[in-house]
């Protein structure tokens, strides 16, 4: 198997498909990792891949990553984004030809994998949104790619990714849906690991905590999330707000805006606002907060921070976006986007939290790593089975 990236960076797309190549290398299969990108710059952070915590995990796993060396959001830029070099192209083929089958993460990377002249092999394509109309010329790159007979399949990860790429004329019997998944065993409730992390923020063991992971990004509303804490705080005297990601900083110019903005008429309230940034230690972050909150107006489909989150015992707030109503439901809060109903509903989670307990217990099977993987390892094991049995894709001349 090869799968191919646009490249390294936070987001929980990466965190779930890297997940799912690591489990499939687990079961037997081979994988090797080609990226597009060496290195990007995203959410006001550069992010170079040897030091992104997924290329860490798939290497220490002895799963093979290389990289076309492209730098995206740098001074460099030289190339458009669907054109590609020489070396690029022979380097992608060697790739290519070395695997029975292809993963594309996202719709992205079909930019290359259409490209004239490289081996035909089956493509499956791993979905993670639920607004394709937003994706810019992926969604062609994808249409395309099907047109030519090269995708044999497209992962959802989230019933709202199907239905919307469904609606945007991506045949029915190409989609298919396996939902995310988490490492049970990480993803877990840690009193010790709760205390500890509180203990470093500064934070007393039984101060109630708000907990947002998210890159910064117009998706997330992080405005709308910086407003329902303004109210929050003010409500909840020994409360706390603790924010990671990429961008998640106090050298995101951006951010700080926010803040100054969401906080002008009680900025001793921000104090109470943790910037941590990109974390690697997000079993712990999640363990010590008692609510994780999602304030997204679009994009999200399956959204990994409410699942994580979860698991560790944070009860979920969210906006209806994508499935995370469905996914929430009976476990936690759906809210309208409206900063004084958030607030309200972080306060009726805290107070709720111990009641929830058992029924988020009782969900952790549904959540589990395990389930996706074996879901994945099916569908490809079928998929080339059906490969071998049919008459090979003709190499291009």
């Amino acid at each position: 198997m090869l799968s191919v990236y646009e490249g390294f960076f936070t987001g929980g797309a990466r965190i779930v498909h890297t997940d799912v190549v690591r489990g499939l290398a687990e079961g037997g299969q081979s994988h090797h990792v080609l990226s597009i990108h060496g290195e990007v710059l995203r959410e006001a952070t550069r992010q170079r891949m040897q030091d992104d915590h997924c290329y860490r995990e798939l290497t220490a796993g002895g799963i093979g990553v290389t990289t076309l060396g492209r730098s995206a959001g740098l001074v460099d830029g030289a190339l458009a984004a669907n054109v590609f070099s020489g070396p690029e192209l022979a380097e992608t083929a060697r790739a290519m030809a070395a695997a029975d089958v292809i993963l594309s993460l996202k719709e992205q990377p079909l930019a290359l994998l259409n490209q004239a002249g490289l081996p035909r092999r089956p493509v499956v394509v791993a979905l993670h949104r639920s607004d394709p109309e937003n994706q810019g010329p992926a969604l062609d790159e994808l249409k395309a790619a099907i047109a030519d007979g090269t995708v044999a399949a497209c992962v959802c990860c989230a019933e709202s990714t199907r239905a919307a790429y469904e609606a945007v004329g991506i045949p029915a019997g190409l989609l298919h849906v396996i939902p995310n998944g988490v490492d049970l065993l990480r993803f877990r409730p840690d009193l010790a690991a709760r205390l500890a992390l509180r203990a470093s923020l500064g934070i007393a063991d039984r101060a109630p905590v708000v907990v947002f992971a998210a890159r910064y990004a117009p998706m997330k509303n992080v405005p709308l999330l910086l407003r329902a804490a303004r109210a929050w705080l003010a409500r909840e005297g020994g409360g706390h707000v603790v924010m990671c990601g990429a961008g998640m900083t106090p050298g995101n110019s951006g951010l700080r805006a926010d803040l100054a903005a969401a906080f002008a008429d009680a900025p001793g309230l921000a104090d109470r606002v943790h910037l941590l940034g990109v974390r690697h230690d997000m079993p712990a972050v999640y363990a010590a907060a008692d609510v994780v909150a999602l304030t997204s107006v679009s994009g999200e489909a399956a959204p990994l921070c409410l699942i994580e989150g979860m698991m560790c015992g944070a009860v979920p707030v969210t906006t209806d976006v994508g499935d995370s109503a469905a996914i929430v439901t009976g476990l936690g809060f759906v809210t309208p986007p409206d900063p004084g109903a958030i607030a309200l509903s972080w306060t009726a989670a805290v107070a709720g939290r111990a009641d929830l307990a058992p029924d988020l217990e009782a969900a952790r099977e549904r959540f589990s790593r395990t389930r996706m993987i074996a879901a994945y390892a099916a569908l490809l094991d079928r998929l080339h089975a059906e490969a071998v049995r049919a008459p090979s894709l003709p190499e291009p001349l």
